[in-house]
């Protein structure tokens, strides 16, 4: 990793909790300020960090990692789906055109694992052999390879609530979405993990699992938004000791904020009550893995930009 210690150290200490741009309508997600006026969205890229649908701190340079990453993903994938991208003026801000989210998220899964209430693991070894629809072999173990991805969407909860993963005909029936617009976003989603899998294996890298969010262009085009692929949305394990570390019954080496979870986990923290204080070192390692996953999935060193994001942000965007 390019990033020393002492340059995460100094992270601790610039890390954008929240922005004030003054643009339009703002809208506050678990990880994005969002700002919208005049058919576009400023999003900025904040390094708040959530786990079991909470928000629970920040972690240094993890805006700039994400945003860097998703422009990436964006770029490549531009001719597979399209998406929302104008612009990427700051190293914590993505400019895009303004869309009406769709209420459901698309996640896809390749295996079975994960520590919160909502993942499939969680599911099965509850006893659960049918999750979204999708019927599950007996005897699968923790991160065990599926038979082949799945997609297994979910509700998009308010904050602080949580998601709910349901079949294609739940969310139907919920009056979520119609047939014609759930199809297109899973055809889309579908795609864009194929090529996610090609490109991250290419890199030594298994895509694990992923969620996608899709939205309407105010012409009606259905369009993947939000983030690509990034440390926030998807996992991430190292293909070259998966294999020995699964016949070993230990976890997978990974980068993306499931150190986190598992941190919270041991403490006893499962997204309910205060979260737990998450100390400098903890939060200075899961910086260093996701700098390390954008690293590895771009090709090339990330370059944290040191000056305070607030007024680099409101510079480079002339306000």
């Amino acid at each position: 990793m390019s990033v020393d210690t002492e340059t995460l150290r100094k992270g601790l200490e610039l890390t954008l909790d929240s922005s004030d741009l003054g643009i339009g309508h703002k809208y506050e997600g678990k990880v994005r300020d969002n700002y919208t006026k005049d058919g576009r969205r400023y999003i900025v890229v904040t390094d708040r960090i959530s786990a079991f649908d909470r928000v629970i701190g920040t972690l240094p340079f993890k805006g700039q990692v994400l945003n860097s990453l998703a422009a990436f993903w964006f770029e490549e994938t531009r001719d597979l789906v399209p998406n929302h991208v104008i612009d990427v003026p700051d190293p914590n801000v993505m400019v895009a055109v303004e869309c009406e989210a769709l209420p459901v998220e698309m996640i896809v899964r390749a295996y079975i694992t994960g520590v919160t209430s909502t993942s499939i693991w969680t599911h099965y070894k509850n006893g659960a052999r049918v999750f979204c629809g999708h019927e599950l072999p007996d005897g699968l173990v923790k991160d065990q390879k599926l038979p082949e991805p799945i997609l297994t969407p979910s509700t998009k909860a308010e904050r602080g609530d949580h998601d709910v993963s349901a079949s294609r005909e739940e969310i139907l029936a919920m009056g979520k979405l119609s047939a014609r617009d759930f199809d297109e976003a899973a055809e889309y989603a579908m795609a864009l993990f194929a090529h996610g899998q090609k490109l991250c294996a290419e890199r030594g890298l298994i895509l694990v699992d992923t969620k996608y969010e899709f939205g309407k262009t105010p012409d009606g085009k259905i369009v993947v938004i939000d983030e690509i692929h990034t440390a926030d949305s998807s996992r991430f394990w190292f293909a070259s000791t998966y294999e020995e570390r699964f016949k070993a019954g230990e976890s997978p080496e990974s980068f993306d904020k499931e150190y986190v979870r598992r941190f919270l986990a041991d403490q006893g923290y499962t997204g309910d009550g205060p979260v737990p204080h998450i100390p400098d070192e903890v939060r200075i390692e899961a910086a260093r893995r996701y700098i390390t996953a954008c690293e590895t999935i771009r090709g090339e060193a990330f370059v944290p930009n040191l000056e305070a994001p607030g007024p680099r942000m409101k510079k480079n965007l002339g306000l």
